[in-house]
């Protein structure tokens, strides 16, 4: 129904996408032609309803079709991330257990070391012209165009229930294997409204969005179906992510929203820095992931006229489930404030913080509880039961995080449950001590996590990579930390390090490190 509406309501609205054979411009008409097409051709491959297809591909034009055709007919489409070991994407995909793997030319080498330890896969669909499709090791290969080609343009969607399963996406894995979640079309189409709204992303038919964020996390924030929702332009950039082709896409196209990670956004500042540029009309920019620095919030904006907006959200909870908007006149004070939390709740999901025994705390700004949320779009338990349901018996789903609410309703999220530092009964935030050490001169990264203490239960223990130049000292970091944490927080000791533990998404592994430094205060044992 998305697409359908933009085709007939905004048909000229452009998609641009880029990939390996260059620019591809077209428009939503188009899009919603091709999907038809493709859908009667995923019927004729034995394709359908209850059905599963996968994708290891990045954000194009040919993947955008695919999140439409594979849907509609009422098959689940997998978006396998291409970011994951390949260990791990077979696992998704076998646990998945389909036929048919849409694979794009930038990740066939990945796709050719995956498909050994693949058990149900037997047809590879390569996205791709048919004068270009690539030399490849895999067997059962299958032009995409040609299924285009094949279709049958008078092909009528099929009619079927809304809380039918839509789309398959996966945890990014920090702690064993990673775990499903099914996502319906009523939530999906639901969350997707919810978050293109004025406390959200504000987008309207006036809009050009560029999608940084990839479609295999979290079905790309929702961009592939509030875009043509609202009829803005949709710029795909494919896989690159290099800072001279993402700032092309923003001045060329005229990108007015998009999304993104702190790291890629410091990434455009400091290429517009070095080369004396704009951002154009970028407007906005929604950040995800990791809390952006202060720093970076007020360049954006002192700098390039760019208001940051800090949202939440997790695989479990479809799409963002809470944003921190500003006015379009907002102040630097203002947007930094902002960023400095997660926002406000969207409406259809619902927050809370509780504490130990599960009783709701106030939002009086000071009490740290664990966050709950409850809604029309939250995953109610994990794709096959591959662990324990996420959600108690009355809706409320764990999300893992330690949070506190402020008396106007605003979150801030303090720690990873799992991360908290217990010590003498109190809590000690890992994630604001790490805070406290952005923009340090010298620092190139940081992690906190605590350690098992005789006498206080647990301690912080800091890890601190220096940059090359080795100019930072011990006494810098107590000095930065001394001026911005209680006294009682700080470090026990502070280890330099020469890396710390990543998962190929780029999330700190902090249980790697519990494992490494677990008996760090920890008196010897005796006669040792």
């Amino acid at each position: 129904s998305i697409l359908d509406h933009a085709a007939r309501t905004y048909p000229d609205a452009e998609v641009i996408s880029h990939d390996t054979s260059g620019e591809r411009r077209s428009n939503y008409a188009q899009t919603a032609a091709r999907a038809r097409r493709l859908a009667s051709s995923l019927t004729r491959l034995g394709i359908g309803y209850g059905g599963m297809v996968g994708s290891l591909a990045w954000n194009t034009h040919r993947l955008l079709e695919l999140f439409y055709a594979a849907p509609g007919i009422g098959a689940v489409l997998h978006t396998a991330n291409p970011r994951l070991s390949v260990e791990q994407i077979a696992y998704c995909i076998n646990q998945a257990g389909y036929r048919h793997l849409f694979v794009d030319p930038e990740s066939l080498e990945l796709a050719e070391q995956v498909a050994p330890l693949l058990s149900t896969v037997t047809e590879f669909v390569i996205l791709a012209d048919r004068d270009a499709m690539p030399a490849t090791r895999l067997a059962g290969t299958i032009c995409y165009e040609d299924l285009i080609d094949a279709g049958d343009a008078g092909f009528a969607w099929p009619v079927f229930d809304e809380r039918t399963a839509s789309t398959l996406c996966f945890t990014s894995g920090t702690t064993g294997n990673p775990k499903g979640v099914l996502y319906s079309h009523r939530g999906t189409l639901l969350s997707a409204l919810a978050t293109s709204g004025g406390n959200a992303w504000a987008v309207s038919q006036y809009d050009s969005i560029l999608a940084i964020a990839p479609f295999f996390h979290c079905n790309g924030w929702a961009m592939p179906f509030f875009a043509p929702m609202v009829g803005a332009k949709l710029v795909l950039p494919g896989r690159a992510m290099d800072n001279p082709h993402l700032h092309r896409l923003i001045i060329e196209e005229a990108v007015t929203a998009s999304a993104a990670v702190p790291t890629i956004l410091l990434g455009l500042v400091e290429h517009c820095r070095a080369s004396g540029q704009t951002l154009g009309r970028l407007d906005r920019v929604i950040c995800g992931g990791s809390p952006p620095p202060p720093a970076l919030v007020a360049a954006l904006r002192s700098e390039f006229g760019v208001r940051l907006i800090h949202a939440w959200g997790m695989t479990e909870t479809t799409h963002g489930g809470s944003f921190s908007p500003t006015p379009a006149d907002a102040t630097v004070e203002q947007v930094v404030a902002a960023a400095r939390h997660q926002g406000w709740e969207v409406y259809g999901n619902a927050l809370r913080v509780v504490d130990e025994d599960g009783k709701e705390l106030p939002p009086d700004g000071t009490s740290p509880g664990h966050l709950q949320a409850r809604g029309h779009w939250v995953a109610a338990r994990y794709f096959r039961d591959a662990a324990p349901a996420p959600t108690n018996a009355d809706g409320w789903m764990e999300t893992g995080d330690v949070a506190i609410f402020s008396p106007d309703r605003s979150f801030r999220i303090t720690d990873r449950a799992k991360d908290v530092i217990k010590s003498g009964g109190e809590w000690i935030s890992s994630i604001e001590i790490e805070h406290a050490l952005i923009g340090l001169p010298g620092l190139r990264d940081a992690a906190v996590i605590g350690v098992a203490h005789q006498r206080w239960m647990e301690r912080p223990l800091l890890l601190v990579v220096p940059s090359d130049d080795g100019a930072l000292t011990e006494d810098d970091v107590r000095r930065r930390l001394a001026a911005s944490i209680p006294k009682w927080w700080l470090p026990d000791e502070i280890l330099f390090v020469d890396a710390l533990p990543r998962t190929p998404t780029g999330k700190l592994r902090k249980d790697v490190l519990r494992r490494e430094y677990r008996d760090r205060f920890q008196p010897p044992a005796a006669g040792g």
